[in-house]
């Protein structure tokens, strides 16, 4: 029986990315819609990127949008902000268009003389209604540049040419043109590539052994690899740092010096465990917010704490257990994070829960007022996922951790159901493990903002806080001072603290304390006085001078230690030996 002639003509998608002129900063991207049937085709361009919870508006950065049925352009306009419509009559239509990319973060897209780096949804369109379908993307590197870095499988017997299963992959793997050096090693079976761009002072033996320590001590956790390559591309710059994850890859951005000690390099290791751990945890496991996406609008989620927050909390879990960090440092790891988290006076405003249904408008656009109305779920989550730890690990006497609940939620939800969980999923998963509801725990930890009892939960392997700032009696103004101008400018005033008390607003000018004229941060003068004192500070707020009498509160600030108990029990040291040996 001889087919139909629609059952033959399947809509199909190409993409063709060219670069001709780098040193303008435009990507030029061709798309072509074939077999799509209707007068008209809406085309779409996302406005933010999986990972970075902002909307960034990427269409703005589009230019020159035109659509050609053979050699004829046809009707296209532009309907919102990032949609527009081509009257395709039916017929095959290619869509035309240039985006200026020139700003280099992980979650952007950015081109000049040097090389070429694109995040998907900065630069791919896709037809309306059509996510789902198949695609392929021919590169055409500027002349000269001779290498593509990226996570798409390449289509055989085509240079440059891969293939993405849906936009959803296409989106999901950045790419990285030009000339860079692309370093590889093999990690449980997996080949591993590290693309390279700009010069910097890394050993290129030492560090693909250690990303192989790293990637390897990363997949005990789940217990496998859910892919057959995965593609590090790495932008060594003068000053930066951070990542972003992808399905089967990630882009990191380090300083060229980062790997020349023992400190900064230890850093870098670290953000790679970070972005590693992603691959299951939020591009697999995952809350169900967070895909399919609605690639138009945010993609709103209270468990952003997990998903960020406990791939902090396992990054340095596992530079411990791969022999990166010493007890000693991670003892003061932890120190310093309990610190942290408990002298931000947005730790007693907002939620676990609430920071992370925030992102979309604070934790991307920090102002003078965030730290004391705001937290950040990565570092809140990280605690709650160690807490979390030691609830399991005293629950099964060492015989299971949070790595056993964190396989079981993967197992279950994606492997087995391929879907995200919910909020009650994720909490009912914990409780198969601790043996116990914990509406208490997830309710004064997670939804509200009560401060738990650190000893209480750290006890289970045998770590003791110590807050080495109680019974001190020393002032604090509480009051961020910057002198990049040349002149004390106040940068950010503590809820509840001295300049708080005392009206001290940011951007005021410091000009003098006690009738003395000053030129640096007057935080230096402060330990000089008692509690109780009442300085007198001359400002400029506005070119208007004026006199604030500022009665100097007592420093409440915390500052914790850790250390070991001596002896553990043989409870602790069984709980401790489970807690760093992922065994």
């Amino acid at each position: 029986m001889a087919l139909s002639s629609s059952a033959v003509a399947a809509p199909s998608i190409s993409y063709r990315l060219s670069m001709p002129q780098p040193h303008t900063h435009y990507f030029e991207v061709e798309m072509r819609l074939a077999g799509f049937k209707g007068k008209n085709q809406e085309v779409t361009m996302p406005v933010w990127a999986p990972g970075s919870y902002l909307i960034r508006e990427f269409p703005k950065d589009v230019e020159a949008f035109q659509a050609f049925v053979g050699n004829t352009a046809v009707k296209a306009e532009k309907t919102d902000k990032n949609t527009w419509r081509v009257a395709t009559g039916g017929k095959d239509v290619t869509v035309k268009y240039k985006v200026y990319a020139y700003e280099l973060s992980v979650r952007t897209s950015f081109i000049d003389a040097s090389h070429g780096y694109l995040n998907g949804t900065s630069v791919f369109m896709y037809p309306e209604g059509h996510k789902d379908l198949p695609s392929t993307l021919t590169v055409v590197p500027f002349k000269g540049w001779s290498k593509v870095s990226t996570g798409l499988p390449q289509v055989s017997g085509q240079p440059f040419t891969y293939r993405a299963q849906n936009y959803d992959v296409l989106a999901d793997s950045p790419i990285e043109i030009g000339n860079h050096e692309i370093l590889s090693f093999e990690s449980n079976g997996v080949k591993h590539e590290v693309a390279m761009y700009g010069e910097a002072n890394y050993d290129p033996k030492k560090l693909t052994a250690d990303m192989k320590r790293v990637t390897e001590e990363a997949t005990k956790v789940f217990g496998e690899l859910p892919f057959n390559y995965y593609l590090f591309i790495v932008h060594n710059l003068a000053s930066g740092g951070g990542g972003l994850e992808h399905l089967n890859s990630t882009t990191l951005h380090a300083t060229r010096t980062a790997y020349g000690s023992e400190r900064t390099y230890e850093g870098f290791l670290n953000l790679v465990a970070h972005e590693y751990f992603h691959l299951w945890n939020v591009k697999r496991l995952r809350p169900i917010a967070l895909g399919p996406f609605d690639y138009n609008q945010e993609n709103y989620s209270r468990m952003l704490w997990v998903s960020e927050g406990f791939t902090t909390y396992y990054a340095d879990l596992i530079m411990r257990r791969a022999g990166f960090t010493s007890e000693r440092e991670h003892l003061d790891r932890i120190a310093s994070s309990i610190t942290s988290v408990e002298n931000t006076p947005g730790n007693k405003v907002v939620s676990a829960a609430q920071s992370s249904f925030d992102a979309w408008i604070k934790q991307y656009r920090p102002d003078e007022n965030s730290y004391n109305t705001h937290l950040s779920y990565y570092s809140k989550g990280a605690l709650l996922g160690m807490l979390l730890d030691m609830e399991i690990l005293r629950a099964t006497n060492g015989t299971k951790s949070l790595d056993d609940a964190m396989k079981a939620l993967y197992d279950q939800y994606y492997k087995k159901q391929n879907r995200g969980f919910t909020d009650k999923e994720f909490q009912q998963g914990i409780e198969k493990f601790t043996g116990k509801l914990m509406d208490e725990f997830f309710q004064k930890y997670v939804y509200g903002v009560e401060t738990p009892d650190y000893n209480s939960f750290l006890s289970t392997v045998g770590i003791t806080l110590t807050d080495v700032n109680k019974g001190t009696n020393q002032p604090l103004l509480g009051a961020g001072i910057s002198t990049a101008s040349g002149r004390p400018i106040v940068t950010t005033v503590t809820r509840n603290g001295s300049a708080w008390q005392a009206g001290l607003n940011v951007n005021d000018e410091i000009i003098g304390i006690n009738g003395y004229r000053v030129s640096d941060d007057i935080n230096k003068s402060i330990p000089a006085y008692a509690v109780g004192d009442i300085v007198e500070l001359v400002v400029s707020r506005a070119g208007q001078l004026m006199i604030l009498p500022v009665t100097l509160l007592k420093d409440q600030t915390l500052r914790y230690q850790a250390s070991m108990v001596n002896p553990l029990t043989e409870a602790q040291k069984k709980n401790y030996l489970k807690w760093v040996s992922s065994k």
